[in-house]
């Protein structure tokens, strides 16, 4: 599944430095990503995810929006980077998932 298919969580929260947008896709909501060879652990915590569920294409409009974001599935993930959001070399993989996350410098 790629594109504008799939569902999104998405939970924004206003902060001093801009809009913080967390999305991650509806399959890896709840999940510990794990990587053992790299000592990496990944929680996707409900709590900081959930905001609500949208499409794809809703949730990339918001991640345009944000100053920062955290991003996690293999679709949102996909769709950042062909959005210019992300760049793919910036990208995590944890077992198996796609991981990233940008933030926004203004001066």
């Amino acid at each position: 599944m790629s594109g504008s298919r799939g569902r999104t969580y998405v939970k924004t929260y206003q902060t001093e430095n801009g809009l913080l947008v967390a999305a991650c896709d509806e399959e890896v909501l709840g999940l510990r990503l794990e990587d053992k060879s790299r000592g990496v652990s990944f929680y996707v915590d409900p709590h900081f995810f959930n905001g609500g569920i949208v499409d794809l294409r809703e949730a990339i409009e918001l991640l345009k929006k944000a100053a920062m974001a955290n991003i996690v599935g293999n679709r949102i993930v996909e769709s950042a980077v062909r959005e210019g959001l992300v760049l793919e070399d910036s990208v995590l993989v944890v077992g198996g998932v796609k991981v990233a996350m940008f933030i926004t410098l203004q001066y």
